[in-house]
């Protein structure tokens, strides 16, 4: 998505794309389809899209026909979109879908010329305070659905008293470089105004989500590692503990995110 900081592997979009579709917010996907279901035809802009699964979690729950444009900047990832469309429409009409390589830090109006909606998921933390600003005036003047902002909170149940220092270095490593990390959410609602509306769509793992569970959790200790050096002598041992936990079924997982829907 934002290849010279981040590239995120197909493996991990495909590992996460159920969770994610149980976190996001139900009630705005509904309030968009109200929104739009007088439209003759929509055509949809997801934004930093990769893999696609965006839209093979929101196309059946609008009215169609529908026509998706997916941008990012991995050619590979949009192979796998233009691949692996979404399917039909909510009222059984068909859904085209078109990819765009592109740095979306960098999207003019023209861009997105036409567009019924501006969808993205997963793409406010990457961003710096600038480049959020710039794509949102992209997108002024449309209905915009943003989901799965990080907002900087997990829980781990049983807890444990490392618990609270991994996830404080882990929310310093989200933020470096000047991206918003778990500001997202707020440097959203501040740029978008009081129209936005804001829903949590946590995900919650469990032992049904082990392989899940068990990347997140290597993935989060490390960044917190590489944040402050000083966790290594205790998080080799806490590491193992809790992928023991992840392995027995034991531990469930809460990590914290939030939607935001705009409706000009």
């Amino acid at each position: 998505m934002i290849a010279q900081r981040v590239r995120v592997s197909p493996e991990w979009l495909l590992l996460r794309e159920q969770a994610d579709a149980s976190a996001r917010s139900a009630e705005l996907a509904e309030r968009v389809a109200g929104h739009l279901a007088t439209a003759s035809r929509l055509v949809i802009h997801d934004l930093g899209g990769g893999s696609g699964a965006m839209g093979r979690w929101l196309a059946s729950r609008l009215p169609g026909p529908q026509h998706w444009v997916v941008h990012d900047r991995d050619a590979d990832l949009l192979k796998l979109a233009a691949a692996d469309a979404p399917g039909p429409a909510a009222d059984g009409t068909a859904v085209t879908l078109e990819t765009r390589q592109a740095d979306i830090t960098r999207l003019a109006p023209e861009d997105l010329a036409g567009a019924s909606l501006i969808v993205a998921s997963g793409l406010l933390d990457l961003l710096t305070a600038d480049e959020l600003v710039a794509m949102l005036a992209a997108c002024r003047g449309r209905p915009t659905l943003l989901t799965l902002t990080v907002v900087g909170r997990v829980t781990l149940s049983p807890a444990d008293p490392l618990d609270a220092r991994i996830g404080a270095a882990f929310n310093l490593h989200q933020r470096r470089g000047g991206l918003l990390g778990p500001d997202g959410v707020a440097a959203g609602v501040e740029e978008l105004g009081a129209e936005v509306l804001v829903r949590p769509s946590p995900w919650r793992l469990d032992a049904a989500d082990a392989d899940l569970a068990a990347e997140w959790f290597e993935g989060w200790v490390a960044a917190a590692c590489e944040q402050d050096p000083g966790l290594a002598a205790d998080a080799g041992a806490y590491r193992e503990r809790r992928l023991g936990q992840v392995t027995a079924g034991q531990l469930v997982v809460t990590v914290g995110h939030a939607d935001l829907l705009v409706l000009p």
